[in-house]
């Protein structure tokens, strides 16, 4: 049985393309919501695994984005269910305060793509 992934997408601008070509490569069931368009979040049963992708709006901007508030829950109702989860940009930000961290603006913008360089763990 394949790997059933869902994504949420919250502009249209901030599509899924390479990590849906990669998943659908392996062999996984990619569905998606486009919160955007006012399309329905799934049940936490319909997916396996949830993708969560970046958007131009905070976390905090519940009152513009209503539907912020069920996609915190729906988040939280995946970590009860142990589902594997994936944010991008906004996405990690919605799973870090959904897990109680602070999310605050940052001194500067990071938008795009960087560069990532391994560094050495201490702790492993």
């Amino acid at each position: 049985m394949s790997v059933r992934v869902h994504v949420l997408q919250h502009v249209s601008f901030e599509g899924p393309l390479m990590i849906a070509s990669c998943l659908q490569s392996l062999g996984a069931q990619v569905s998606m919501t486009k919160l955007y368009d006012g399309e329905c979040l799934p049940s936490i049963d319909a997916f396996d695994a949830l993708v969560i992708m970046g958007g131009s709006m905070s976390v905090h901007d519940q009152a513009q984005y209503p539907w912020l508030l069920q996609e915190k829950q729906l988040i939280r109702d995946a970590l009860a269910h142990h589902k594997r989860l994936l944010g991008v940009c906004l996405g990690a930000q919605l799973i870090a305060a959904v897990m109680g961290a602070a999310v605050t603006r940052n001194a500067y913008s990071e938008i795009g793509w960087f560069d990532v360089t391994p560094t050495h763990d201490v702790n492993n």
